[in-house]
């Protein structure tokens, strides 16, 4: 209907008046209409000029048409803290939209591995197999070198021939290095099977919960038994 711009009009020209625009008004429209003037407040008094007064430099202003209307407000320079919260606003919202994706690959990654939770228990299974079988060879070589050792002991214990006994502690020494070794790798064998038990563990828990939906939905369209 028009009245509410009219109103808005005079509501801008009376609020012109009272800030002391109407003169910087005037001009404007005597040099063709097509100027604006800006104004900012200092010490809660508005400063104006149809260009922006300088001290207005650093401060929030007002665009205002040489008629008095509102065309745009701008908002004071950040400060150096503000500019420094909003960078850090920043990086946090890459990092978490990375973290999104990382995951949403690792899901689709999962999801495209197992076919079914039988499916991965079954791989599960088969690396622990492979794992409990290579921990068994190399326990049994451990014990093989720890009886040879003893055995080696015991001869040295018994032999009153020092040139035998000097070279039975040289190959006992040997077989304690060899022995060391072998509980170590041992022990990385036994590191790698608790890994994977906590990886099948976490994509078994993923994996439902990426699958619950589906299962759920299936369950209620499925068609009643009688």
């Amino acid at each position: 209907m028009g009245f509410p711009q009219a109103e808005s009009g005079l509501a801008a020209l009376a609020c012109a008046a009272v800030l002391g625009v109407l003169p910087l008004v005037a001009h404007a429209q005597a040099q063709g209409g097509s100027r604006a003037i800006y104004c900012c407040d200092v010490g809660g008094q508005p400063v104006c000029g149809d260009i922006l007064p300088a001290a207005c430099y650093g401060r929030a202003y007002r665009e205002m048409s040489p008629s008095g209307v509102l065309r745009r407000t701008v908002a004071a320079p950040l400060t150096p803290e503000e500019i420094a919260e909003r960078a850090a606003v920043e990086r946090e919202r890459r990092a978490a939209e990375a973290d999104r994706a990382r995951q949403q690959r690792l899901d689709q990654a999962l999801l495209e591995t197992y076919r079914s939770l039988e499916d991965l228990d079954a791989r599960r299974d088969r690396e622990l197999r492979e794992l409990d079988r290579s921990i068994r060879v190399l326990r049994g070589r451990e014990s093989e070198l720890i009886e040879r050792q003893q055995a080696l002991i015991s001869e040295a214990t018994h032999t009153d021939n020092s040139e035998v006994a000097a070279s039975l502690e040289a190959d006992i020494g040997v077989l304690d290095s060899e022995i060391a070794a072998q509980s170590s790798i041992i022990a990385a064998k036994l590191r790698e099977r608790g890994a994977v038990v906590e990886r099948f563990q976490e994509h078994r828990r993923r994996y439902q919960e990426l699958t619950a939906g589906g299962r759920a939905e299936a369950a209620g369209a499925a068609p009643e038994r009688r």
